[in-house]
């Protein structure tokens, strides 16, 4: 048994005990978004006005494919957990779990789209 006192306890954590690694993980994911968004954009300005198979080969390399994967993943899960704190600010009772897994099945679920469009291209 821990005898800790309640400002011991509480040192770090939020009321909601999950806040300051939250914010965390936000800040994580914008610079990762800070990083990779240049990336995406200076690997996915080559294959503009390219034809279907300039595109499809353009994407079938390393590279380019990598690129575009990590930001679908670190964007999407930097939009699932911005939606969550505005969900959760603003939005009460059956509502906010509602929108909340709707969120969540839907920044998931077109993640996961995008992955097997990229893997498609790539493989």
């Amino acid at each position: 048994m821990a005898y800790l006192t309640d400002r011991k306890r509480a040192i770090g954590r939020g009321s909601a005990k999950s806040g300051t690694e939250h914010f965390w993980a936000m800040k994580k994911s914008s610079f990762a978004l800070l990083l990779l968004v240049p990336l995406f954009v200076f690997t996915f300005g080559p294959a503009l006005g390219g034809t279907y198979e300039e595109i499809l080969a353009y994407y079938s390399r390393p590279f380019p494919a990598i690129v575009m994967g990590l930001t679908l993943v670190v964007g999407f899960k930097h939009f699932n957990d911005g939606a969550q704190v505005a969900i959760e600010d603003y939005v009460h009772g059956l509502a906010q779990k509602v929108l909340l897994m709707s969120v969540m099945c839907l920044s998931y679920g077109a993640m996961a789209v995008g992955l097997f469009a990229i893997a498609r291209i790539a493989l």
